[in-house]
């Protein structure tokens, strides 16, 4: 319990990531942040106190973060998560260790190593389309490109809210499944 995560909303109510639940604790003592939704029955005791385990918390003061959030960090389970462990070219549902990064436009044409630019794809077919296009290689993405330009912050917020039902309207679920099924 001690190990598991907690939405962290800003002030404005804007999603920003996710916190540990001790490190949500230890804010929440400090007052620094409102407890939004709290994770059932759970608890956290204390010799002298009992602390319910917070599932969605709020911070107290707004943080201004527009100009900081360039996709900050780009990892490639955050692209597999995106892709649901899929080969972008073929379909077939892989591990993690069976998948690679491929560049849309190759890096050999001036394409950049950004989340739009990079699906998963399992070996056989990175090699087979080379250093080519997905055009030129005749090898047509399943995923469409509006789908890849969605933020990978709020692609793995959603993935945790799967088995977070509270989460869901924090998150703008509803709007994020409108636009996932117009870009398929």
């Amino acid at each position: 319990m001690i190990t598991g995560r907690v939405l962290l909303l800003n002030f404005s109510y804007e999603p920003l990531g996710t916190i540990g639940v001790a490190r949500a604790i230890c804010m929440q003592v400090c007052d620094k942040l409102y407890v939004e939704e709290t994770d059932g029955e759970n608890v956290l005791r204390s010799p002298s106190t009992t602390f319910p385990v917070p599932s969605v918390v709020r911070l107290r003061d707004y943080v201004n973060v527009r100009r900081k959030r360039r996709e900050n960090t780009l990892k490639r389970v955050r692209i597999y998560i995106r892709d649901r462990y899929r080969c972008q070219y073929c379909g077939d549902q892989k591990s993690a260790r069976d998948l690679t990064l491929d560049h849309i436009l190759p890096r050999a044409q001036g394409g950049a190593t950004t989340s739009q630019n990079l699906v998963s794809a399992c070996v056989k077919c990175n090699q087979r389309k080379g250093n080519r296009t997905p055009e030129q290689a005749r090898m047509p993405l399943l995923t469409s490109q509006k789908l890849l330009r969605l933020g990978l912050d709020h692609v793995l917020l959603c993935h945790y809210a799967e088995s977070r039902p509270e989460w869901k309207k924090y998150l703008f679920m509803d709007e994020f499944v409108t636009e996932v099924e117009k870009a398929a």
